[in-house]
């Protein structure tokens, strides 16, 4: 791999996206005020698209002294997180407050300009741009949550998730400067080397990775760091929980994998315990958590603690597999948590929004399509073959079996089980209970997603196999 010192090229996606940023959020300003929300969704979803073209193309090596790194890994993390981003932003467009007003014009510029921070924490290679990105992603979604200033739920997510938000980079840059001051570099080249120089590492530098394991976990919202998760999501307009149920989440991913994986990889027993027992958690408490709820997004809150703690066994098993198979569950996540809250934004009433999952009620009878395309992606969450998730739970439960951590897939498949049930619920009510008041006709914006995302969760098979194959050359970009 190529280090220079100025390689732009290898950032050229992300400069595109930051100037496209600048343009839409200038013309937003120059439109008459309530009038610019559409047009600069579309332009946002027009630059992610053409940025997500460019990443396709950007040449491997690194640039900007050593800091940024464009590899497969990188690669393959990016277009998952505009997929994200786009997806989200398509949502946002049909969206109406109670007061049956769009958001405003801002909401899709925050989701690019959060999702160029997460294509930072992707090609991070350096402690100081990881934190840079974390911290544009963050701030992003802060305001984001925020968003719906008249709405009280809207204001109370956002001042939670900035509080605990800042709470948790703290304990991240505490982290940070512990391996700074152990290694006397931020760069990750620089920290193989450091930790590979001494037969035991120092007790300072391992409190400092736990630390930084801290700060990350915190964006991953798995158990003990969680507690933000549920309130911010029921409160937050659809699609910003859309929105940090998917790009953010694929970015601090990417940001553990290539952390844990390089810079401290060759002290993995020191951290390999820790997230077990995180993963462990996460997937107990995400499946047993959400039993009693009674709201759909609150049900996604703790549904998606739990598919992190998923997630989490291929980081466990430490091997070019079990990255590989992390990677292809993040792919089969993303399709299925897009496709249920595109179902989700389009639980409306008399022009209000609705999320009591007893408001699915008979939906099957008020709405056949809608019902059939939910149950898709409930029952892929649930495992069930041949949908997504069945194959992303098979391949990291594979990794974690052939890693030798029996205990780790028998929770996990307990675990599953359990979730079964709030998910098959769901289906009951729409199949089997008697009809609530019909929802209002679904814009076509919430149609495109979940029906394209309904279809990917049904093909998954027929990818499958290409995408194991650009899978695995990630993984293997990220341990080589």
């Amino acid at each position: 791999m190529g280090v220079s010192t100025f390689n732009w090229a290898v950032a050229l996606p992300e400069i595109v996206l930051a100037l496209a940023g600048v343009v839409i959020l200038v013309a937003g300003v120059l439109q008459r005020k309530g009038e610019g929300f559409f047009s600069v969704a579309m332009l946002s979803v027009a630059a992610l698209v053409l940025t997500g073209f460019l990443v396709l193309l950007a040449p491997d090596g690194a640039g900007y002294a050593a800091t940024f790194v464009n590899d497969g890994f990188a690669r393959f993390m990016k277009i998952l997180i505009l997929v994200g981003g786009v997806a989200a932003i398509v949502l946002s467009v049909s969206y109406r407050t109670d007061e049956k007003k769009p958001l405003p014009f801002e909401a899709p510029v925050l989701m690019l300009f959060s999702t160029l921070g997460a294509m930072l924490m992707a090609s991070s290679a350096n402690l100081m741009t990881l934190f840079v990105g974390l911290e544009l992603s963050s701030l992003s979604i802060y305001i984001l949550c925020a968003v719906e200033r008249d709405n009280v739920l809207s204001s109370e997510a956002g001042l939670k998730y900035f509080i605990l938000g800042s709470l948790a980079s703290g304990l991240l840059l505490y982290g940070i400067s512990l391996a700074y001051g152990y290694a006397g570099t931020m760069e990750y080249a620089g920290l193989v080397a450091a930790v590979r120089s001494v037969a035991t590492p120092p007790m300072g530098l391992v409190v400092g990775i736990v630390f930084i394991i801290v700060g990350l976990c915190f964006k991953l919202s798995v158990v003990p760091f969680h507690m933000w998760t549920p309130d911010v999501y029921q409160g937050s307009p659809t699609p910003v929980t859309a929105y940090m149920a998917g790009a953010p989440k694929f970015a601090a991913f990417a940001l553990f994998l290539r952390v844990m994986a390089g810079p401290f990889g060759s002290v993995a027993p020191r951290w390999q315990l820790l997230v077990e027992a995180v993963s462990v958690l996460s997937m107990v408490y995400g499946a047993f958590a959400a039993i009693p709820q009674t709201n759909i997004k609150r049900l996604m809150a703790y549904s998606s603690i739990g598919h992190m703690g998923y997630a989490m066994m291929g980081l466990v098993s430490a091997s070019v597999a079990g990255v590989q198979a992390t990677l292809i569950y993040l792919a089969a996540y993303l399709v299925m948590n897009a496709g249920v809250f595109a179902c989700i934004g389009a639980m409306r009433r008399n022009g209000r929004e609705v999320s009591g999952i007893a408001d699915l009620a008979g939906l099957s009878r008020t709405n056949p399509g809608m019902a059939a395309a939910l149950a898709i992606f409930m029952f892929s969450m649930a495992g069930v073959p041949p949908l997504a998730g069945f194959f992303g739970k098979f391949m990291v439960f594979a990794a974690a079996w052939h890693s030798g951590l029996y205990a780790l897939v028998a929770i996990g498949a307990v675990s599953s089980v359990v979730g079964a049930y709030y998910y098959l619920r769901v289906v009951k009510v729409m199949y089997f209970d008697e009809p609530a008041q019909a929802f209002d006709r679904p814009a076509s914006s919430l149609l495109f997603v979940s029906g394209g995302m309904g279809l990917a969760t049904v093909l998954f098979v027929a990818l499958l196999g290409p995408l194991m194959t650009v899978a695995k050359q990630a993984a293997l970009a990220l341990a080589g």
